[in-house]
C-alpha cells in the first residue's frame, strides 16, 4: 500500500497551469533523462533512459514516504528489492551475452589466472553471476533494516543517554 502513496501526487501534472511542484519535478525528470542519455551513449536504444527514469522515481518515493512516520518503506523488504533485482540481471545478462558474447566471455577469467585455473574460475565466476542478484538484494535490505533498528534503538534510549555518549556516537 505504501508503494502505490506517490502515485497520489502525479494528477498534479494534468493541471490545467503547471505548478511549482510540477515544474520542479519535469526539470528532474529532464536532468535524469540527460545524464542516463549521456550514460547509455548514442548507441542507446530509444526508451532505455525512461525505464531507468522510473525505476529511479519509483524507488525515490518508496524512499521518500518511508521518512514520514508510521509509513512501512517497502523498498526495505525483501520481495521488492528482488522482484526489481531480478528481472534487471535478467534483462542485462540476456543482453550482454547475445549481443556482446566475447565480452562476456572475457568476464569469466580475469587477467593473470594461470592456465590451470582457468576452469575452476570460469565456475567460480558463473556461480557469482548467477547468485549475485540475490546478494545484493539480501545486503540492501539487511542493511535498510539495520539502520531503522539503530534507529529505533537511539530514539528509544536516546533520553536515558549521557550527553558525552550522544556526541560519541553522532561524530
Amino acid at each position: 500500500l505504501s508503494t502505490f502513496l506517490g502515485l497520489l501526487m502525479i494528477p498534479s501534472i494534468y493541471w490545467l497551469m503547471p505548478s511549482r511542484y510540477n515544474i520542479v519535478w519535469n526539470s528532474i525528470l529532464l536532468t535524469l533523462h540527460k545524464e542516463f542519455k549521456t550514460l547509455l551513449g548514442p548507441s542507446g536504444h530509444n526508451g532505455s533512459t525512461f525505464i531507468f527514469i522510473s525505476l529511479f522515481s519509483l524507488i525515490l518515493f518508496n524512499n521518500f514516504m518511508g521518512l514520514f512516520p508510521y509509513i512501512f518503506t517497502s523498498t526495505s523488504h525483501l520481495t521488492l528489492t528482488l522482484s526489481l533485482a531480478l528481472p534487471l540481471w535478467l534483462c542485462f545478462m540476456l543482453y550482454g551475452w547475445i549481443n556482446h558474447t566475447q565480452h562476456m566471455f572475457a568476464h569469466l577469467v580475469p587477467q593473470g589466472t594461470p592456465a590451470i585455473l582457468m576452469p575452476f574460475m570460469v565456475c567460480i565466476e558463473t556461480i557469482s553471476n548467477i547468485i549475485r542478484p540475490g546478494t545484493l538484494a539480501v545486503r540492501l535490505t539487511a542493511n535498510m533494516i539495520a539502520g531503522h533498528l539503530l534507529l529505533t534503538l537511539l530514539g528509544n534510549t536516546g533520553p536515558s543517554m549521557s550527553y558525552l555518549l550522544v556526541t560519541f556516537l553522532l561524530t
